[in-house]
């Protein structure tokens, strides 16, 4: 493992009652990539979250995160409802061993990051749907750790809402430079958002494809280079998806190296 890279799996297999959930997976992510995660419903993209976060202990292969347990972000903002957007991100810092006296000024700090620079004393009901997630976010980044792992934090935002954070989530991730891993059903958000995007199949669980979307930033959705991008890979997606379907089991073992470059 490189100085470079922030995260790498190995021959990573993982089963959930008696089922294989991930066969073999081979994942390499170099600091500061931005890579995205599609596949279909079943074929381990939460789990392989889970493994990277240490929150599943994988039955073999190996899993190395050098610079410490990542951050997670998850489709519910998971805020607690009794504390303000501010004492939300406060905990997260105390937890990383922020002095008291700092609090304050690093919350609004990263409402600031966020663009929600009013936010700090408006409860979690006070919020929209998108100011939750921005707050989640600065949460996130409030751990402090070079990893943020993104489980589909905007399923359940509505297109408008959703466009805007995508934005949002790239100024941020082009200002702070962590690594993300981010998960999604939407192959056109991947294309959007990833500097790369790997391919899961399902029966079971493996990387099938990686393709690297070098579209300048900021990208937009209309932006032909993404659709043809996003409709690439559909293609394959539903290839994976047709029942009987086999990867090749060269495939099967590819190595998915996700840089920056």
């Amino acid at each position: 493992m490189t100085g470079a890279d922030a995260v790498r799996l190995t021959g990573v297999t993982h089963t959930l009652g008696g089922t294989t959930v991930l066969d073999g997976v081979n994942l390499t992510l170099e600091r500061g990539a931005f890579v995205c995660v599609v596949g279909g419903s079943g074929c381990g993209k939460s789990t392989l979250l889970n493994v990277i976060a240490g929150l599943d202990t994988p039955v073999s292969g190996t899993v190395h995160v050098p610079g410490g347990r990542p951050s997670l972000m998850f489709q519910e903002h998971a805020l607690f409802p009794w504390l303000t957007a501010g004492r939300n991100i406060e905990f997260a810092l105390r937890r990383t061993g922020t002095p008291k006296s700092e609090l304050r000024a690093r919350s609004q700090e990263l409402l600031d990051l966020v663009r929600l620079p009013q936010a700090y004393g408006r409860r979690v009901h006070e919020l929209s749907g998108g100011m939750r997630q921005r707050v989640a976010l600065a949460r996130a980044l409030a751990r402090g750790s070079d990893v943020l792992l993104m489980d589909e934090p905007f399923a359940a935002l509505d297109a408008v809402t959703r466009d805007v954070l995508h934005d949002e989530l790239t100024r941020v991730w082009t200002t702070r430079r962590p690594t993300v891993l981010f998960v999604t059903h939407d192959v056109h958000e991947a294309v959007r958002l990833g500097q790369r995007v790997v391919l899961m199949a399902a029966r079971p669980g493996r990387i099938a494809h990686t393709w690297d979307t070098a579209i300048p930033y900021p990208r937009h959705p209309e932006d032909p280079a993404v659709t043809a991008a996003a409709r690439e890979i559909t293609r394959r997606l539903h290839r994976e998806l047709a029942p009987g379907h086999r990867h090749a089991g060269a495939a099967a073992t590819e190595e998915a190296v996700c840089g920056t470059s």
